[in-house]
This record gives C-alpha cells, sequence and structure tokens, in this order.
C-alpha cells in the first residue's frame, strides 16, 4: 500500500478523541454530501420536467412537420410529397390547414387558432388520451365536430352538452367592402365533441376541426399550410427528416418536435444549467471547509512531520499525505451524496411522497424525477474536481512553506 494514502487513512479513520479538526472534517463531508445530494435531486427534478413536458408536447405535435419557406400555403400536387408520403419510414401523413379565427359563444367570444386536420390525425398523436371531457370524434355521419383546448372552453364558457353550437367568424379573402360588416365574414358554426388538456399555451390557442370544415371556412381549395408526419416505431427522426428535407429541397422546411417549440426546450435547458451552476456555486462554498480542516491538521501534525523528515520523508510524501486526506474527505461526501440522492430521487418516482400544491388540478400530483446517468457522472465528476481543488490549495501553499521552514 501506498505509503501517504495509508498515513492519510490512519489520520482519517484511526480512532482518537474528538478535537475541533475532527470536528471539521465532519462537517467537510457533510457539506460536500448535501451539495452532492442537492445537484443530483436538482438537476433529476428538472429533468422530470422536461420530460413531462416533452411526453405533453408529443401527445399533440407530429415526429415531423413540413411548412413553405416562403408563404403561408402551398398545394400537394406534385411527385415530391406522394414520394414523402409513401416514404418507407412514414407511418402517417396528415394534411394540416391552420389559420386563425375569432370565436363567439353566447355572449363570449375569443380569438384562437383553428387546426383543420385529416382522418390520420387522429392515429398520429395520443391526444384522445389528453381528454378531460367527451370522446375525441371530428366527423360523424357527415357533420363535423370541434375538439377544443381546455383554455379556449374555459374564454368562451361552453362545453359539449352545450345546446347551441360555437359560431366561427374569418374575414372573407378579396372582399374589401360590403353594405353590412358581416357580410365581409366566412360564417360557420360547429358543436364541440371534445375538450383536451395537454399545456396552457396549446390548451388556450388550438381547436381541431376536420380539414374540409376548414377549407371550406378559410377558402384554401387544395392548399394546406403545413403536412405533419408520424414516422414507424425505431426510426431514427434526425434521418428521416434529413431524407425529406434533401428531397423536398430548400423550398420547405421540415422541422422535429424539438424545432418545433426550440425556445421553450432551450429555454427549460438553460434554467436547469443556471440551477447546476448556482448550486456547484454553494458547493466551492462549502469546499472551504477542507481548506480549513487541511490547514489545521497541518499546523497540527508539526510533530509528526518532523519525524517523518528526520527517517528520510521527502516533500512530495509530506505533501500526498495531505492530498490524500483531503481527497478521502471529498471523495467520502460525493460518494455518500450520490447514494443518498438517488435513494431520494428513486423514492419520489416510486411513491411520489412530495405532492404538488394544488390538489388534483394537475396533470400529475407529485414532482416528477427521472434519473438520467451522465448528469450523475457530471456531478460526481464535478465534485471530485472541485474537492481536488479545495485540497491542492492549503497543502500547496502551507505546507511547503512550513515544510521550507523546519528544512531551514
Amino acid at each position: 500500500m501506498n505509503l501517504s494514502f495509508y498515513i492519510a487513512k490512519r489520520y482519517l479513520f484511526a480512532k482518537k478523541r474528538a478535537n475541533l479538526i475532527n470536528v471539521i472534517s465532519a462537517i467537510s463531508a457533510a457539506g460536500m454530501a448535501i451539495g452532492t445530494m442537492g445537484l443530483i435531486i436538482g438537476l433529476s427534478g428538472f429533468n422530470g420536467f422536461d420530460g413531462l413536458i416533452k411526453s405533453l408536447f408529443s401527445s399533440f405535435d407530429a415526429d415531423l412537420r413540413i411548412t413553405v419557406a416562403e408563404g403561408k400555403s402551398f398545394e400537394l400536387n406534385n411527385q415530391r410529397f406522394e414520394t414523402v408520403r409513401k416514404f418507407p419510414d412514414v407511418a402517417y401523413f396528415s394534411e394540416i390547414i391552420e389559420e386563425n379565427a375569432l370565436l363567439r359563444y353566447e355572449s363570449r367570444q375569443v380569438l384562437a387558432t383553428i387546426k383543420g386536420v385529416s382522418d390520420e390525425y387522429a392515429q398520429m398523436t395520443g391526444l384522445d388520451t389528453m381528454l378531460v371531457e367527451g370522446n375525441f370524434k371530428l366527423k360523424e355521419n357527415d357533420h363535423s365536430f370541434a375538439v377544443m383546448g381546455q383554455g379556449v372552453a374555459y374564454a368562451l364558457s361552453a362545453g359539449i352538452k352545450g345546446v347551441n353550437p360555437i359560431s366561427l367568424y374569418v374575414p372573407q379573402k378579396g372582399r374589401k367592402s360590403a353594405l353590412s360588416i358581416q357580410d365581409n365574414f366566412n360564417q360557420a358554426t360547429i358543436f364541440p365533441s371534445a375538450i383536451f388538456s395537454v399545456q396552457q399555451e396549446l390548451d388556450s390557442k388550438y381547436v381541431l376541426v376536420p380539414i374540409s370544415f376548414a377549407r371550406h371556412l378559410f377558402e384554401m381549395g387544395e392548399k394546406v399550410t403545413a403536412v405533419e408526419i408520424k414516422l414507424k416505431s425505431g426510426v431514427s427522426s434526425a434521418e428521416a427528416q434529413k431524407r425529406i428535407s434533401t428531397l423536398l429541397g430548400p423550398g420547405f422546411v421540415v422541422k422535429n418536435r424539438y424545432e418545433q417549440h426550440e425556445y421553450l426546450y432551450k429555454t427549460m435547458q438553460g434554467e436547469k444549467y443556471a440551477v447546476y451552476l448556482i448550486l456547484i456555486l454553494i458547493l466551492i462554498i462549502a469546499s472551504f471547509n477542507i481548506v480549513g480542516s487541511l490547514t489545521m491538521l497541518i499546523l497540527d501534525k508539526k510533530e509528526d512531520i518532523s519525524i517523518l523528515q528526520s527517517m528520510g520523508a521527502n516533500k512530495s510524501l509530506i505533501r500526498n499525505i495531505f492530498l490524500f486526506e483531503g481527497w478521502s474527505v471529498s471523495l467520502i461526501g460525493a460518494a455518500v451524496g450520490t447514494l443518498f440522492g438517488l435513494a431520494i430521487c428513486q423514492a419520489q418516482i416510486s411513491y411520489g411522497f412530495v405532492k404538488l400544491q394544488g390538489g388534483g388540478s394537475f396533470i400529475i400530483d407529485a414532482y416528477p424525477m427521472q434519473i438520467i446517468p451522465l448528469d450523475i457522472l457530471l456531478v460526481f465528476c464535478s465534485v471530485i474536481l472541485i474537492g481536488f481543488f479545495a485540497a491542492w490549495l492549503p497543502v500547496k501553499y502551507i505546507s511547503d512553506r512550513f515544510l521550507i521552514e523546519e528544512r531551514d
């Protein structure tokens, strides 16, 4: 066994009466453990919310979304889109029309985005699992129905059991003037069949209708504003996106789920790493205890150092003793903190003992957690690195000076 490590282990674990140095060393290890545990719990919490939001958006957004690079709408009457439709990676291909409209129900009105979808849309998403009222139904016996976001339904005070339909108004294309203001608008009525709740931004924005209803309301003819694609299981979204983008050319933009809400995901990642940096700063402050305990240990072991020097120990051996002592404290703290952090995260995943305030008004009732091994490795390495520098500083500047004084 390495002599420096053996002596450092004896200083750390040998039975001895409690003194201030021992107490500070224990506090140092506890501080590193608490900081490590806080990092793991914090990052796992952010991962849990990130995974939850991604799963919610995945129930509404398609794997890939194709829009025109310039303009607002386009036609599908070309061979390239037929090739995309028959692509081996494509499971479902849905034509989409998205436009804003004024919705009115009795005395209330609200602006919303009408999303006309083709028949395959129901198989493309998991929106039917996010319904809070009614059944997912867009057409029945040539009658059109709407599936509303919960926020839109709340603004209109409308439900699926209402006697009156919802009225939709959009400006007519090419109409400049008319005897009546209402003559400048296309008007249609529709009954809601269901209400969904995915995420507040989506719930207060979207109303789904059959694409035939949207074509008539917006006077779109055979044009669409987007195409949404669901890929087959196991297909790489990045590879399929690249192939389809190459096939369609620069006139079209193909976005994956991340790119459809790029700002939101970047904000979430930024918040996650901001919390990581804040907790790292707290951990750095906690590591000052290691600096203090090692400084006091070096001063306390003057006699031991003199004896070792008289026995022929060089500066490197004595320095390594105290380095190993400091590293052992940080390693113990990192290991204990990692184990406790993982245990708490796993307990939260299994039992959900920390509840969200607000009763049952949320999709989940407990804080979500997701353990990502790469994050655990990042935290552990960060703590070890901080512990390395916390031990190196006093050994470098204090022990060296003391050893020179002893030698002189």
